[in-house]
């Protein structure tokens, strides 16, 4: 079974049965290249090691590809029962959005291979009956049970490359040959790069929903745009061109290097590529670290840089040329693409460039993939851009992996194009948008251009999501119709129930955009810790606390939108933002560090949760003796959300009703004693300007039993 030359498949045509088996190949291919790349690691030892110091030891990756698919299949209501809930919230999130000064060390208790391994077994099984089991139906659209599935299988193609970058960082001892991953072994000198023409022309960027191959919702929507005719290299920049910029002293002249790539150099004390090793050839020169050997540089392979490299880089050949030298814009990059007319995977017959494992384990020549003038304009090595990634025009967040973009829409996440030699499935298609912080690795390098056209940065400072500016405008904007702002009426009212009682640590679940948090730190509260399931909530909540100030578009009516600015200092917040952290976990499924807290407060969170009852049959265990938890939710039960059978109420039992708050006294009674009455908190969210919804939650107090 030859598990490299896999393509993303076609979901809108074929029959469905040999559609179901294509699936099923596809999953296990990928499953099985994963774990061939960690057969690359000399022990079990090397699993623990951090290659990177600002990502997680290769044991996360290890686990966190197996369990996103339970994660993802329980939040897409296919699977019922988890397997490892520990293994499911430890390998869930945290992944890379670290900045690169960031020494965080991360936890140290980590399971050992053969328990991840044995974990990793348990869902394939589970995935493989799930594929042969469900109803297949064409076309395998968003709202597909099967889109859940080749979600799982494409973001485990994207950590295939990403854990093969880590491999590249570990030390040399640390790694075994491997067959399967033999390089190109052809090196020698480039040819004299060239600037080429590239026509002017028009660009149509992003797809429509019903097309026909699988993508992150980064890639839908539609953008278009007149590109000026511009310049070109004919290749990409090889190790030989690169050299002149490192033998000009450029790693040691601020003057090519913007801020933040200077305060990186100087972090790293970088002194050329990361990858090249001084001394390291076989006759005492410069040598090249590839993913498991240390070869002799081959000076006709492409650079691999991070994008402040390549950015110094073109700004140095742009003073010492005189041209408008810099890197090229997403839709540069594309129009380019276009005039060289190169097919899209999976409808090519061979790759027509080094990517998707076709032709080795490694970068090759720059001058062995043409098409049209220019060589490696897909394949070989990602190519930076200067465009950071944005939303196009139409962008939906997917509801089942709403952190799959968003926290990348900041300005700070640079787009790479066109694939590099390990990149396959969603990544080795025309519409691929990846993008990733400007100091990172990824098997890539760059191309130049010369261009006067400007480079228009796609910087909308404010937050345009709909329902995310909602409820910036619920928590920090101005009250409705003299309805008291719901953040703020919780907050006071947990600090009634918390007079005379410790107000030490406070958990905030389901805390949003963060309000409620800032008022409890304000209240009394050391520490206050904010939780989130939800991205776009999550990511504006710290945000707020890293920034003290959110901006955000809300809806008039039409296409019209009004602006909006607050901040931490305007409502009296600023000097409680050292108090208070926010991060995303899952209700349901907390990790293990989440304990210790002497107030819990889950806010509209228990009809919204698939599983109520497993949250509040736990919840004590995170609670001090004699703490408090606080309850609101308007009780509004959908199974959209939660499956009847999990509801607390709102249904008939032997023909009576049953309220929700019967079913809280009666599941929480073992634990918990109802502290006073209910009350009436509520709450409106402005749609429009002349729309509104207006809501009411009922908060209960419940004191742990000492």
């Amino acid at each position: 079974m030859d598990i490299r030359k896999t393509r993303t498949m076609i979901l809108d045509q074929g029959d469905p049965e040999e559609k179901r088996a294509e699936i099923l190949d596809y999953f296990h291919k990928t499953f099985d290249l994963d774990e061939r790349l960690y057969e690359t690691l000399k022990s079990d030892a090397a699993f623990y090691l951090r290659a990177d110091r600002l990502r997680h030891p290769l044991i996360f990756y290890f686990g966190h590809t197996a369990t996103f698919f339970i994660n993802k299949l329980t939040l897409a209501r296919l699977i019922e029962t988890r397997i490892d809930p520990r293994f499911e919230s430890m390998f869930a999130v945290g992944v890379d959005e670290m900045s690169w000064d960031d020494l965080s060390v991360g936890q140290d208790d980590w399971p050992t291979r053969e328990a991840v391994k044995a974990y990793r077994d348990k869902v394939r099984e589970r995935v493989d009956a799930l594929i042969r089991s469900l109803p297949m139906t064409l076309p395998i659209t968003w709202e597909n049970p099967f889109w859940a599935i080749l979600m799982g299988i494409e973001h485990e193609r994207i950590h295939i490359e990403t854990s093969s970058v880590l491999i590249h960082q570990l030390p040399l001892d640390q790694v075994v040959q491997h067959p399967f991953w033999e390089i190109c072994r052809e090196a020698g000198e480039p040819p004299q790069n060239r600037l080429l023409p590239v026509p002017g022309g028009k660009v149509v960027l992003g797809k429509a929903e019903n097309y026909a191959l699988y993508g992150w919702d980064n890639e839908y929507g539609r953008r278009e745009a007149e590109v000026e005719g511009f310049k070109a290299g004919e290749f990409l920049v090889s190790n030989r061109e690169f050299l002149g910029f490192v033998e000009a002293g450029g790693y040691r002249d601020s003057k090519w290097w913007t801020e933040e790539g200077w305060k990186w150099r100087g972090f790293k004390q970088a002194e050329h590529p990361l990858f090249w090793v001084k001394g390291g050839g076989e006759r005492g020169g410069w040598g090249l670290r590839t993913m498991l050997e240390v070869i002799d540089l081959p000076w006709n392979w492409p650079v691999e840089v991070n994008y402040l490299e390549a950015k110094a880089f073109c700004n140095w050949q742009a003073a010492r040329t005189g041209l408008p030298i810099r890197l090229p814009t997403e839709d540069e990059w594309y129009r380019l693409r276009d005039v060289c007319d190169i097919p899209d995977q999976p409808f090519w017959e061979k790759a027509p460039g080094n990517i998707n494992l076709e032709y080795g384990s490694s970068s090759c020549p720059v001058d062995l993939f043409r098409s049209g003038d220019f060589y490696d304009v897909i394949g070989n090595v990602w190519q930076w851009t200067e465009t950071p990634i944005y939303p196009f025009h139409g962008f939906r967040v997917h509801p089942w992996y709403d952190d799959f973009s968003t926290p990348t829409f900041d300005t700070r996440h640079n787009l790479i194009k066109g694939g590099s030699w390990i990149s396959t499935g969603n990544e080795a298609t025309r519409d691929a948008r990846y993008a990733f912080r400007r100091h990172f690795f990824q098997h890539a390098g760059f191309r130049y251009v010369e261009s006067s056209a400007p480079v228009v940065i796609h910087q909308d400072s404010y937050e345009t999501d709909a329902l995310a500016a909602q409820y910036c405008d619920a928590h920090y904007g101005p009250e409705h119709f003299g309805v008291a702002n719901f953040s703020v009426a919780c907050a006071a009212a947990c600090l009634e129930w918390m007079k005379n009682r410790a107000k030490g640590h406070a958990l905030d679940l389901g805390c949003s955009v963060g309000r409620t948090s800032f008022e409890l730190a304000r209240g009394g509260f050391s520490k206050v810790t904010g939780l989130d399931l939800s991205a776009r909530f999550f990511r504006l909540a710290t945000r707020m606390q890293e920034e003290g100030s959110l901006r955000y578009a809300l809806l008039e009516e039409g296409e019209i939108c009004s602006y909006h600015e607050t901040g931490l200092e305007d409502l009296g917040l600023d000097k409680y933002r050292d108090r208070v952290n926010f991060f995303q976990a899952d209700a349901c499924n907390l990790p293990e560090k989440f304990t210790g807290y002497d107030l819990v407060l889950a806010t509209n969170l228990i009809d919204r949760v698939y599983s109520p009852r497993k949250f509040l049959a736990h919840i004590h265990q995170r609670i001090n003796p004699g703490g408090v938890l606080v309850l609101t939710s308007p009780y509004t039960w959908d199974e959209a959300h939660t499956k009847k059978v999990e509801w607390l109420g709102g249904y008939r039992h032997a023909g009576e009703p049953v309220e929700t708050l019967e079913g809280l006294k009666e599941l929480l009674a073992p634990h918990f004693r109802l502290l006073g009455e209910p009350r009436d908190l509520p709450f409106v969210i402005r749609e429009t300007r002349r729309k509104f919804q207006h809501s009411v939650a009922e908060l209960t107090a419940w004191e742990l039993k000492g």
